[in-house]
């Protein structure tokens, strides 16, 4: 299978979303009694891009305390952002870098 440039930053998208999504949906239920908060994995793929796994956390660590991690899913929001800019400017170089060899050949 041929991996291009597209692919691989849609691939950075997607899990820019689901991160985003899973603290979006932490931060809205941090005060839900018996809320079991979401993460986020990512992994790389070896022909390029990653997967994400979504996993459900215990509602409760071994000692009693709540689980709730609002500082990381404050965290996770920013660094979603910064993962769809940068995979945005990703597509915007491979559209800039097909239009040159268009024009090289034309």
């Amino acid at each position: 299978m041929s991996v291009t440039l597209p692919t691989i930053a849609s691939s950075g998208l997607a899990a820019a979303q689901a991160r985003l999504d899973a603290s979006a949906h932490n931060i809205a239920n941090v005060v839900t009694p018996n809320f079991r908060p979401l993460e986020v994995t990512q992994t790389a793929r070896a022909e390029g891009g990653v997967d994400t796994q979504l996993r459900q956390l215990d509602a409760q660590s071994a000692d009693g305390a709540s689980t709730s991690r609002l500082e990381e899913d404050l965290v996770n929001q920013k660094v979603a952002l910064y993962n769809f800019q940068a995979n945005v400017l990703t597509l915007k170089a491979e559209g800039s870098m097909v239009g040159s060899l268009l024009d090289c050949t034309a």
